[in-house]
């Protein structure tokens, strides 16, 4: 499977199956897709095969044949690119075969073992961000309320005794607002560390705060003890207080910034991420990282709501073409700073093209519902926080383990194959199939695709990978 596209200017070629990335000129640009037509004819499926010989004279006839390129181009130049092409198949880096269709089976029957937990340390919160997807702690229903100790701990309990030969363990502290609950994080932590060396395992704990309650105190704690910090704003203030207001109705913008600067200066600039959500309210999100990162953040992350269609400030489809444009104004955005020696990082702009990650993550993504799961305040166990509230996902409890062991079974057999819209897609290895939470709710199946998000998925795909190759260039390194 090949995909092709041009982003500043580049023609940019992706081998999906590979991995590779070729930027190339025109003609061979043109000449890859009737190179491939021209194999396939030949060779069916086997295309990529490069045991399979075939000589560049070959190719040039059917090219020339059946198609207009004949006319565009000199022969001379067409040949030279069916051999430039012809290289690149015999080094396995275009028209790969699909490596991971014959193990598919095997990894869908793999042996998994709980690696993290989201705690939702608080099922309550002092703000009402409009597009809350967790009810404003509430969790639709489910109830509010705070995680006590003793749950916590056998929070930490379980994922010691389920989590097999994998020493490093993550616990996110979510709500809600998990603030509300300090005490508990902090003693869970603390509890955390002390089982550590017993059960040679390392807990790496994430905090995900609105700000508003953090002091000096907690600060100091977290960079003592958390790998990372997630610090909930959206952008500009006009956009962030119209979208995260307290329950009183008044913004959060003029408390929150000057604390989440702090929080930056005192991490070094690393190990913490302002974390937006851009809705139809602000299509032009771009500007919302132009103004995080004019403040001073250099590692930033807006991303997309989910929300139901009757929502307001839900993403529309008719959206898709103009926020595919801002995804191309922020790219250049990141490269320009870049050049100008103030960068930033952008999360869905990190993407590794040397090795990536491995085969179980590009096949199933987080995890969640077997190696990843999600815990109420009460100890209930659901396949992520996305689901809790969902009796239908209830797994079990952190006191007797996972019950419904056929819940643990269906999300540990999803994976990119599974997914019938995933079988086309460039995409599907860097998304690994998408949210399963998204997929649910808007079709009803673990295995679907939520359109919207695949559309700005893709974008954010390309776009990463014409930076990474706009980056090597500069470099002076070579791209194929």
């Amino acid at each position: 499977m090949v995909h092709q596209y041009i982003n500043n200017g580049l023609h940019i070629v992706l081998d999906v199956h590979s991995g590779s990335i070729h930027l190339v000129d025109e003609v061979v640009y043109d000449l890859i897709p009737a190179v491939e037509n021209a194999l396939q004819d030949l060779f069916g499926s086997a295309a990529g095969s490069p045991e399979r010989e075939v000589s560049a004279d070959a190719l040039l006839a059917s090219v020339t044949r059946d198609t207009d390129l004949g006319e565009r181009y000199p022969h001379s130049e067409l040949t030279e690119g069916i051999e430039e092409i012809l290289s690149l198949r015999a080094a396995e880096t275009l028209f790969a075969d699909d490596a991971y269709a014959d193990a598919v089976e095997t990894f869908e029957h793999r042996e998994t073992v709980v690696k993290a937990l989201c705690l939702n340390i608080a099922h309550d919160c002092n703000l009402r961000c409009a597009y809350c997807f967790a009810d404003e702690g509430a969790y639709h229903g489910d109830r509010r309320g705070l995680m006590s100790l003793e749950v916590g701990k056998a929070a930490l309990d379980f994922l010691v005794a389920h989590s097999g030969n994998r020493r490093n363990l993550e616990v996110d502290f979510f709500g809600g607002e998990p603030l509300l609950n300090w005490p508990v994080v902090k003693a869970l932590v603390e509890y955390g560390r002390s089982i550590e060396a017993e059960h040679h395992k390392n807990f790496r704990f994430t905090l995900t705060t609105n700000g508003t309650l953090l002091n000096e105190e907690i600060l100091q704690f977290v960079n003592r003890e958390m790998g990372n910090i997630v610090l909930s704003i959206d952008g500009r203030k006009e956009i962030n207080d119209r979208m995260r207001p307290r329950a009183g109705g008044q913004g959060t913008y003029d408390d929150i910034v000057p604390k989440f600067l702090e929080v930056a200066k005192s991490r070094h600039g690393v190990r913490y991420f302002v974390r937006g959500t851009f809705t139809h309210a602000n299509l032009d999100f771009s500007e919302d990282v132009r103004h995080l990162a004019d403040l001073g953040f250099t590692q930033i992350s807006v991303e997309p709501v989910v929300a139901s269609p009757d929502d307001w400030y839900a993403i529309r489809e008719e959206d898709v073409p103009e926020l595919c444009a801002e995804y191309d104004r922020l790219a250049q955005l990141y490269l320009e700073r870049r050049r100008e020696g103030r960068p930033f990082h952008f999360f869905h702009f990190n993407i590794d093209l040397e090795g990536g990650p491995c085969v179980a993550k590009r096949l199933s993504g987080c995890g969640s519902g077997c190696e990843y799961l999600g815990v109420t305040p009460w100890g209930e166990l659901y396949p992520c926080h996305q689901f809790v509230g969902n009796r239908d996902f209830l797994m079990g409890n952190v006191f007797e383990g996972i019950t419904r062991t056929d819940i643990a079974d269906r999300f540990r057999a999803s994976n990119v194959y599974t997914r019938p819209e995933c079988a086309g897609c460039f995409a599907r290895y860097y998304c690994s199939g998408g949210c399963a939470a998204n997929a649910w709710n808007f079709t009803g199946s673990i295995d679907g695709n939520y359109a919207v998000g695949c559309a700005l998925e893709r974008k954010r795909v390309e776009c990463a990978i014409m930076i990474k190759a706009v980056e090597a260039m500069e470099k002076g390194e070579e791209v194929s």
